[in-house]
């Protein structure tokens, strides 16, 4: 194969990963549809050529950007650990990997199709799994699991999702670790409450 224009004066590893990373600051802050290729390619400090070289385009640098989300994901998201140990760890990922959740919040409000059909396929083993925790007493038996994933992914994102309020409650930047950390325990002490026997807040 030939190699793309500037290739030789770069580590192929180095140059993909600024790309992904400049796409992900251009997707955060204008959606899919408002990015260019060529401001990404500014924004790497590099020829557009190479972003067609090594993904294809824009839609492959989509794709390339969600399956590094699914990467870092299985690193800090331990499905084994209790439920809102989990849920906290997400509020904290979303804290510290804010162009990700802004990708996504693009997204919801952008499309209105039907869901990608390998997001739809996760979203309903997630189902399942939240299923298997009820059967296991960790949720108590009539609530709907898929009520409770779609709550789950709204309190995570909330930092993202609702800035001013975040501000307007607490008086904190909802990008800080200080917020994170605070809702995060928060978040994890609610669900607590929500496993039967798990108790509630004293008065």
């Amino acid at each position: 194969m030939r190699r793309a224009p500037e290739e030789k004066q770069r580590d192929p590893e180095r140059t993909k990963a600024r790309i992904l990373q400049a796409a992900l600051e251009e997707f955060a802050a204008k959606g899919f549809a408002g990015a260019r290729v060529s401001e990404i390619a500014a924004r790497a400090g590099m020829n557009k050529q190479l972003i067609s070289y090594y993904f294809g385009g824009k839609e492959g640098l989509y794709q390339a950007l969600n399956t590094r989300w699914q990467d870092e994901e299985s690193a800090f998201a331990d499905r084994s650990a209790p439920l809102g140990e989990l849920a906290a760890d997400y509020v904290r990922a979303n804290s510290s990997r804010r162009e990700y959740g802004r990708l996504m919040l693009w997204q919801s409000l952008t499309d209105d199709g039907p869901p990608d059909p390998a997001f739809a396929t996760d979203v309903r083993r997630d189902v399942e799994l939240l299923r298997r925790r009820q059967q296991e007493g960790e949720l108590p038996a009539d609530l709907d699991p898929g009520a409770v994933l779609v709550a789950l992914f709204s309190m995570a994102s909330a930092g993202i999702s609702f800035p001013q309020l975040v501000r307007a409650v607490w008086d904190q930047d909802p990008a800080s670790p200080e917020f994170a950390e605070h809702y995060a325990g928060q978040i994890e002490k609610l669900l607590g409450y929500l496993r039967p026997g798990g108790g509630v807040p004293a008065s």
